[in-house]
């Protein structure tokens, strides 16, 4: 086990009776949520996990370790805290180094699942090319971690703030499988139907876990996006989130919003404009997510026995 590496005595538990575990983020904790619903939700879906046959893994850099598995007061730190630095790929080795409090993102969860052996990763939804990237050059490093960090990656697609189109095409362009459950369309977060296609839709644990253990076996490295939309009941109007996300996007455009504040600043202004409607939407989503993800991992598990 790697040196950096701090397994909670459940995942270590798990670790040694050979259960399947699923990792999580942080960031939906310190960056995606309000206090005390981030903490909340954090908690519920660890449970969804544990419920559904796997167990939970949240990741987060504290005190100069890789922590695998959160107890209920580091959940509460990250929760609370003011500092928590938004780590990518860019920040693991300096958080670790200088001892800092970190959150992971969908690209360090990634790598610090690796790390642990951890084949599954559920989150809320992947980053990806951000409107205007022609010129900016704004491109989430999630996709080029899953260009090349073997981890299953549950979500609900992608935030309708993001240049879509683009975002698939980048993910086609290094060779990272997008797969669908339950519709063929790719979904965007708040709404199910993004107007694009995934390139496979696999319903089933069984057949999923099949695909990712063909590709890996293949020796193709690299994740696979599980696209899983909102449930119906729980998903916003199309139309009405792309008015709002426009509006959201302009505003962050005039007060100079830019890198790792731009998702955080629309998340919050996107739930102040929807009268809290998208959070509401954002915690059905992961608690779905994590149901789907923890069905693969037993599969996987199954079909790695």
């Amino acid at each position: 086990m790697h040196s950096y590496l701090l397994l909670s005595p459940e995942v270590a538990a798990a670790r040694a009776a050979g259960k399947p575990v699923v990792a999580l983020e942080s960031t939906i904790i310190s960056h995606g949520m309000p206090y005390p619903q981030n903490v909340q939700t954090a908690r519920e879906v660890e449970q969804v996990i544990r419920d559904a046959g796997a167990v939970p893994a949240t990741i987060a850099i504290i005190d100069g370790r890789i922590c695998i598995g959160l107890s209920n007061e580091q959940l509460e730190l990250l929760g609370t805290a003011k500092d928590a630095m938004k780590v990518s790929r860019r920040d693991l080795a300096y958080a670790l180094a200088l001892r800092k409090l970190g959150a992971t993102t969908v690209a360090a969860t990634m790598i610090c699942a690796e790390l642990a052996g951890i084949q599954v990763f559920v989150t809320g939804g992947i980053g990806g090319v951000h409107r205007g990237a022609e010129t900016s050059f704004d491109i989430s490093a999630d996709l080029q971690e899953l260009a090349h960090t073997s981890v299953a990656v549950v979500c609900a697609g992608v935030k309708s703030i993001l240049d879509i189109g683009l975002t698939l095409e980048y993910l086609e362009t290094y060779g990272v499988p997008v797969i669908s459950v339950g519709q063929p369309g790719f979904p965007a977060f708040f709404t199910r139907d993004s107007g694009f296609k995934a390139d496979f839709q696999i319903d089933g644990a069984h057949e999923q876990a099949q695909f990712i253990r063909t590709k890996w076996d293949l020796g193709l490295k690299g994740g696979v996006v599980v696209s899983n939309p909102v449930p119906l009941e729980s998903a916003m109007p199309k139309e009405e989130i792309d008015r709002i996300t426009g509006q959201a996007l302009a505003e962050a455009g005039q007060q100079g919003v830019t890198g790792k504040a731009v998702t955080p600043f629309l998340l919050d202004r996107i739930k102040q404009l929807t009268g809290g409607r998208s959070l509401s939407t954002n915690i059905a989503l992961v608690k779905h997510n994590a149901q789907v993800g923890a069905r693969l991992a037993v599969a996987l598990h199954g079909a790695h026995a």
